[in-house]
């Protein structure tokens, strides 16, 4: 992998980070998605990481091109579907990357013991908390900077994503290096170079998360349906 002059055990001072943020978004606005993973991992080199739901490998292969050996975190929920799962797998098998899956600290028995089965019925954002959230926050304290695949066209809650910003609740870089891309694009980049797709996409799932809260629709609009909720909280 590319590295910084930065010790991987030595965190940057967060207000450092909200400026080179907030100035590499207004500079990196219509570069490429190459060159500005180019740039993230020459400003971060170890300290940075990429997240992946698997609904497809778009962004860790490109990752991967830049920076061989990445760290893919990935939010081994307990709930995912097996389609999930597998393609995780293979991207594991087939890519020059390094997939860190990371669990939540009670398993899903532990949490039904606790909080009573099923709580993603009655408490989704409750649930989300405890499976997602918390175990992200857990994991990039390791990093300076990390990257998602987040795109402008995806939901209005997503329009105004910055290709480089700074995420004020875990004081991190923020990096979206397809946000301007649009489906058309992800479309063409997975035909061009056979990017591995979770066989859910195909069956009419066009957003794919945990089992129990999505269901087939396009766009998001299968993702937690009938609730107002739209996020599961990683991206608020």
């Amino acid at each position: 992998m590319n590295t910084s002059s930065s010790d991987k055990t030595v965190p940057r001072d967060p207000f450092d980070l909200r400026d080179l943020a907030q100035e590499a978004g207004r500079d990196l606005e219509g570069r490429s998605a190459h060159g500005i993973l180019e740039w993230a991992f020459g400003e971060f080199g170890e300290r940075m990481c990429v997240t992946s739901s698997f609904a497809d490998a778009v962004v860790v292969h490109l990752a991967s091109q830049v920076a061989p050996g990445v760290d893919v975190v990935f939010l081994d929920t307990g709930l995912h579907f097996p389609e999930t799962l597998r393609t995780r797998d293979l991207v594991r098998s087939t890519m020059d990357v390094t997939i860190r899956d990371i669990e939540p600290e009670q398993t899903v028995g532990g949490q039904d013991g606790e909080f009573g089965p099923r709580l993603f019925d009655r408490s989704p954002d409750e649930c989300c908390a405890l499976r997602k959230v918390l175990p992200l926050n857990r994991a990039l304290k390791d990093y300076d900077a990390w990257a998602t695949g987040l795109r402008r066209d995806e939901s209005p809650t997503r329009a105004e994503t910055p290709v480089v910003g700074f995420d004020l609740n875990r004081q991190k870089v923020k990096v979206a290096p397809i946000a301007q891309w649009t489906e058309r694009d992800v479309q063409d980049y997975i035909a061009e170079h056979s990017i591995p797709v979770n066989p859910l996409i195909s069956m009419g799932f066009e957003s794919v998360g945990c089992w129990p809260c999505t269901a087939r629709g396009g766009g998001r609009a299968g993702r937690w349906a009938g609730l107002e909720k739209t996020e599961c909280g990683i991206h608020s």
